[in-house]
């Protein structure tokens, strides 16, 4: 069905969605013709009339119309987005453990906007788009009905719409129970290594699940060795790294309250005598390490994103060199350095050109063993750039004989 507010696209307008993208941006529109309300459901044609699809639309965002079908004649009714989360559940149960799982990432499940984590049994979800927003109760009510068909009863859900992206969109940010309140302390098995997750004080929804499939890589190289986790949060690399046979590992966070949480975890593990923790500025602490001549077969670098924004790209670039040029000083002749960004504007062009630079600074050669993204569970919709956007490398340090 169309619907009664049109969008016109400009002539040459609209290039990244025919492309495969998601969106149509404010400065793509001719006209808009009809009346609406923020968050309405609009149908969009090119310069020629021609029906582009259907999308919710918000004159306070950049992002003009954020697409949900290519379809014109669709409707976006329950149906319909029954069809978008089935499709979403299935793919994840044919390429993750599902125990704790990504089951919806915005854009690249064609649900622009937001984002649904499920642990165990409990689901936190990410509205980030006046549209989707409201929608939530019924996508959620319609999700809950689908995963209770697999046997899985959902006891609680809590809503993390915290960000301040929200206000690009004229919306308030929104913290809290959607729904009855439950416990918020919900624990998971990831690699065979059990985490309490605080699904209400966590950063982002309480958990980074992009890591999954890349801390099992740093663990297969950790029998043995010792080694420095740096930004350890709640000390998910670090636990990975012990629980794969690491003989010793010290793991680092400027947050106390990470600490104390990767404390609990530890002792959840029982890994309390081989993982120790320090409450430090992970940049003030690795020079101090240097000069008391410690050093380390593995060294863990995963920082939060230095860069939110292209206007703040050059300091994030500094912060990068900075941080891989101390954490491979720190690694052995023939030890493992594990690096990554999780900045979509640090492309991995440009994040490799950081490492290399990095690397001639502190004078070491790399040996790339891997590179990887995000966890298949965050699925990257190429032409939608904003999906791609964790970088992942493990090199070996390697000293010219």
């Amino acid at each position: 069905m169309a619907y009664p507010c049109i969008v016109h696209v400009k002539k040459g307008g609209a290039r990244e969605f025919k492309s495969g993208g998601a969106w149509i941006y404010d400065n793509e529109a001719e006209a808009v013709e009809g009346t609406f309300e923020n968050g309405d459901l609009v149908t969009v044609e090119d310069f020629d009339g021609y029906p582009l699809g259907n999308g919710f639309i918000n004159r306070n965002s950049h992002l003009l119309v954020r697409m949900m079908t290519r379809d014109a004649s669709q409707p976006v009714d329950d149906a319909f987005l029954e069809r978008r989360l089935r499709a979403a559940w299935n793919y994840r149960k044919e390429v993750v453990d599902t125990a704790a799982c990504r089951v919806i990432f915005g854009e690249a499940d064609f649900l622009p906007g937001l984002t649904v984590d499920k642990y165990a049994d409990v689901l936190v979800f990410e509205s980030l788009a006046l549209g989707i927003d409201r929608m939530k109760e019924r996508i959620l009510k319609i999700l809950v009905k689908i995963l209770a068909e697999d046997g899985i009863r959902i006891r609680g859900i809590y809503e993390r719409s915290d960000s301040k992206e929200r206000l690009k969109e004229g919306m308030e940010r929104v913290k809290g129970f959607f729904g009855a309140p439950f416990d918020t302390n919900v624990e998971i098995t990831e690699n065979g290594v059990r985490f309490l997750v605080n699904v209400e004080e966590g950063q982002k929804t309480g958990y980074f699940l992009d890591q999954k499939e890349n801390r099992a890589r740093v663990a297969r190289l950790c029998a043995g060795k010792k080694v420095l986790d740096c930004f350890t949060h709640t000390g998910s690399f670090a636990l990975n790294a012990a629980h794969g046979g690491a003989s010793e590992v010290l793991a680092v966070d400027a947050s106390e309250t990470g600490i104390e949480q990767a404390e609990a975890n530890a002792r959840l593990n029982g890994l309390e005598n081989r993982v120790k923790f320090r409450t430090a500025d992970v940049f003030e602490l690795l020079p101090h390490l240097e000069a008391e001549g410690e050093n380390y077969d593995v060294v863990i670098l995963d920082p939060p994103a230095f860069t939110k924004s292209r206007e703040t790209i050059k300091r994030a670039v500094k912060g990068y060199r900075e941080i891989n040029l101390r954490g491979m000083k720190l690694v052995r002749d023939g030890g493992f350095l594990a690096t990554c960004s999780c900045s979509h504007f640090m492309d991995q062009e440009l994040f490799a050109k950081t490492i290399r630079e990095a690397a001639n600074g502190a004078h070491r050669r790399l040996r790339q063993v891997s590179f990887s993204t995000q966890a298949p569970d965050h699925p990257i919709l190429w032409a939608a750039g904003e999906t791609y956007y964790l970088k992942f490398y493990i090199f070996q340090i390697c000293e010219e004989r």
